[in-house]
C-alpha cells in the first residue's frame, strides 16, 4: 500500500507477519501458477508513481510501441491496453503468462536504463512490479475490461475515454460500436473488487 510509510512499526510488523504465515513475498503481489491458456488483467506502475512514462509525448509513444511488440509476442489475443504517465493496463489471453512476465520484466530494465540516462538520474528506481490477475468470471473480465478503458478519465486526462490517444480504446469502441460499449459498461460496472492485490509498495 502506498501509505506504507505512515503505519506504526507495530503495524508493519503484523503485515509482514501475517503474509510470512501465508507463505506470500512480504511486500510485494504473489506470482502464481498457471497452466493453459487464460485471460489476465497486467498491471505495472512506476515507483512512487512518479510520471516517468509520460515525461514527453515521444517517451510515452515510443513505451508504447516497445511494451506492445513484447505483449504481441506472447499474447494470443489482446484485448485492451491503456498507458498512463505513470502505470499501465493490459488485458489480454495467453498461455505464456510465465514467458511474457520475464519479457516484461526485460522492458521495465531496458526501459529504466535508458530513462535514467535521458534524465541523468542513475540509480533511481523507475518500476515498481508487475502483478497479474486471471479472470474469474465473465463479469470480472468485463469489469476490468471497462477499468481499463476508463481509467484516462479516473485520473482526470480526458472527459472521453476513446480520446485518450495511448491506448485501444477508439478501436475498441469502433469494433464493437457505441450501443454494444454502453451495455457493457452498464451491466458490468467497474468495481473496486476489480484490482484485488493491485500494486503494494513498503
Amino acid at each position: 500500500m502506498y501509505n506504507w510509510r505512515k503505519l506504526s512499526d507495530t503495524d508493519r510488523k503484523a503485515i509482514v507477519k501475517e503474509r510470512q504465515v501465508r507463505k506470500l513475498p512480504w511486500h510485494a503481489p504473489p506470482h502464481f501458477s498457471y497452466e493453459g491458456e487464460k485471460s489476465f488483467i497486467i498491471t505495472a506502475a512506476c515507483y512512487e508513481h512518479q510520471r516517468i512514462i509520460g515525461k514527453s509525448p515521444a517517451r510515452m509513444a515510443e513505451f508504447e510501441s516497445i511494451l506492445l511488440t513484447a505483449i504481441y509476442a506472447y499474447a494470443n489475443e489482446l484485448f485492451t491496453w491503456c498507458i498512463l504517465p505513470n502505470h499501465y493496463h493490459v488485458l489480454l489471453r495467453t498461455d505464456r503468462i510465465d514467458e511474457l512476465l520475464k519479457q516484461l520484466g526485460k522492458v521495465h530494465g531496458s526501459s529504466s536504463y535508458r530513462w535514467n540516462g535521458e534524465d541523468d538520474t542513475r540509480g533511481r528506481k523507475v518500476w515498481y512490479k508487475s502483478v497479474e490477475r486471471s479472470m474469474r468470471s465473465e463479469r470480472h473480465f468485463k469489469a476490468s475490461l471497462n477499468y481499463i478503458l476508463n481509467n484516462p478519465v479516473k485520473h482526470g486526462y480526458v472527459s472521453k475515454w476513446q480520446d485518450w490517444p495511448y491506448s485501444n480504446a477508439a478501436e475498441y469502441l469502433e469494433k464493437v460500436g457505441r450501443r454494444e460499449a454502453t451495455k457493457i459498461w452498464k451491466e458490468y460496472p467497474v468495481l473496486v473488487t476489480v484490482m484485488i492485490g493491485i500494486l503494494t509498495e513498503p
